[in-house]
């Protein structure tokens, strides 16, 4: 089982530069950002863009690697992203992991005009943007269209460092998505439960957890993928669980999700007086100490 973080881009970069190098020394294999505009309860603090932070990240780091946890259709179209991508990922020497979601109803649905798409349209608009991006991060040339979605004559050049292409971890937890994951992913992410994540009680969280790897392995299986090739991405910090309470907490929650099959934690980074708030000594203890208890 891996460790990452992920810090939200609410840092001006004075301070933010001091945060990312203090995750590489901690240890943790990764350290994501989110890519909205804005985010629920931070709507009126300072909140600033994943790639240009993910491009300051990389310059600021060495081995940690980076990525969004995660970018969406919802402000985002494949050919920019793509562009985006391949920058950030030469200029990390090959570190970054593209994180992607089918995204939500929140502030970044509606800050382009329009209305918020209905979960349907999210699906469907995922599962052309998906294949698209998979085509842009692969080729040096690429001319699709699409319902949503076009490339007209598209030049790669000379794409990313990581062959054959950037990693992706598709976040699903339907059945149209999880497809998305066996066809094009390199790994999975989930949250929890979609409806709800808060209102499951503690002590069922695994359970849903557990249905959702069974129902991805069965896809993978229809799909011709083996489900172990996929990365099994936790991120925490939506359920009623409290694993950076104590390092015991974090030991206890770790070891339940590994015999499960979750391959990769991921931690919030702590923010104080948010929903992410949580002691930092305690945090970077579980960081360097966490996993090396479940040996």
């Amino acid at each position: 089982m891996r460790l990452s973080t992920v810090i939200l881009p609410i840092h001006r970069w004075t301070e933010g530069r001091k945060v990312w190098r203090r995750a590489e020394d901690l240890g943790f294999h990764a350290a994501y950002t989110y890519d909205h505009l804005s985010w629920r309860s931070f709507r009126e603090r300072p909140w600033f863009g994943a790639v240009p932070t993910l491009t300051a990240a990389a310059t600021a780091t060495e081995r940690l690697r980076l990525g969004t946890m995660v970018t969406s259709p919802n402000f985002r179209h494949p050919v920019t992203l793509a562009k985006d991508l391949a920058a950030i990922d030469d200029i990390s020497c090959g570190r970054l992991i593209a994180g992607i979601g089918a995204g939500g109803t929140g502030f970044d649905a509606t800050a382009l005009g329009g209305q918020p798409w209905s979960p349907r349209e999210r699906a469907d608009r995922l599962a052309e943007f998906v294949p698209l991006l998979d085509r842009l991060l692969s080729e040096p040339a690429v001319t699709q269209e699409g319902t949503y979605y076009t490339a007209n004559d598209v030049r790669m050049i000379p794409g990313g460092r990581q062959r054959p292409r950037v990693p992706m971890y598709i976040a699903a937890t339907g059945p149209r998505g999880m497809r998305l994951t066996a066809r094009h992913g390199e790994g999975w992410i989930t949250y929890g439960d979609p409806r709800d994540a808060k209102t499951t009680a503690a002590r069922d969280c695994p359970a849903v957890i557990a249905e959702q790897l069974a129902r991805l392995s069965d896809i993978c299986a229809a799909e011709g993928r083996k489900p172990e090739e996929l990365a099994k991405v936790l991120l925490q910090g939506s359920t009623a669980e409290r694993p950076l309470d104590s390092l015991d907490a974090f030991v206890d929650y770790a070891g339940r999700y590994r015999e499960l099959g979750i391959t990769e934690l991921v931690l919030h980074w702590p923010v104080p007086d948010s929903v992410f708030a949580a002691d930092q000594a305690v945090f970077e203890r579980i960081a360097t100490e966490g996993l090396r208890q479940l040996d």
